[in-house]
């Protein structure tokens, strides 16, 4: 039986999400890396599998799965048997995972968008208070989910955290996390960051968007 294929980019914070998943139930993936910057996403033999031109990208047998957030969902389903507190079966529960998985989607990951999209792109030099503040808004929420427990969705930890710590930690330099005004979003970096694959899987993956998004804004602004 062949290993899924994963159409990534360690740049992308989704795909990174894919990858913590795929490590925390012990998935062994078929990497299939995607540069987005030169448009590897917009040629005509991807975008035949997968209209929306979006990484990750799962094919696994015949099925392909677009969408970070439905790919972890599905793998462990499908493969994480022995883990499945990341995405439990219990209706209230899974409930609050979709949630939180929806809070990524929508707003987290958005508002990153917001920002990177046009500076790493379109030649843009906007970054803003105001870009900068939209995103600190959402460290409030955070804050919030984690006031009473350790990870996002209780005591255990899900596919919801892999997920918003990808986003987080793409952007944390350039909309800065006050460690007093956010102490539980701290803590909950640091349980995260103490995982024995992070590094690897997300950490550098994190530390390389920010310098390019850095280097590019300079770039930009130097026009």
């Amino acid at each position: 039986m062949s290993k899924p294929a994963l159409y990534y980019a360690t740049l992308s914070p989704p795909s990174r999400a894919v990858l913590l998943t795929a490590k925390a139930i012990g998935l062994d993936l078929e990497l299939r890396p995607i540069n987005l910057l030169k448009g590897e996403h917009l040629t005509p033999e991807f975008l035949k599998l997968n209209p929306q031109h979006t990484i990750p990208t799962l094919i696994d047998g015949e099925a392909t799965i677009i969408d970070s957030h439905a790919i972890c969902a599905y793998l462990v389903e499908k493969y994480g048997q022995k883990e499945q507190q990341l995405y439990p079966k219990e209706l209230v529960q899974r409930a609050n995972v979709d949630a939180r998985l929806h809070l990524d989607s929508g707003h987290l990951f958005a508002r990153l968008r917001f920002l990177y999209e046009p500076i790493l792109y379109y030649g843009s030099t906007d970054c803003s208070i105001d870009k900068i503040a939209y995103i600190q808004k959402c460290w409030e929420i955070l804050e919030g989910f984690l006031k009473d427990q350790p990870y996002l969705c209780g005591s255990d930890l899900t596919i919801a955290d892999f997920c918003a710590v990808a986003t987080v930690t793409s952007v944390n330099d350039t909309a800065p996390i006050d460690e007093f005004k956010f102490p539980k979003m701290h803590a909950w970096l640091k349980r995260l960051a103490e995982l024995p694959y992070y590094q690897e899987v997300n950490g550098d993956g994190a530390d390389e968007l920010k310098s390019i998004f850095k280097a590019k804004l300079a770039e930009n602004r130097g026009k």
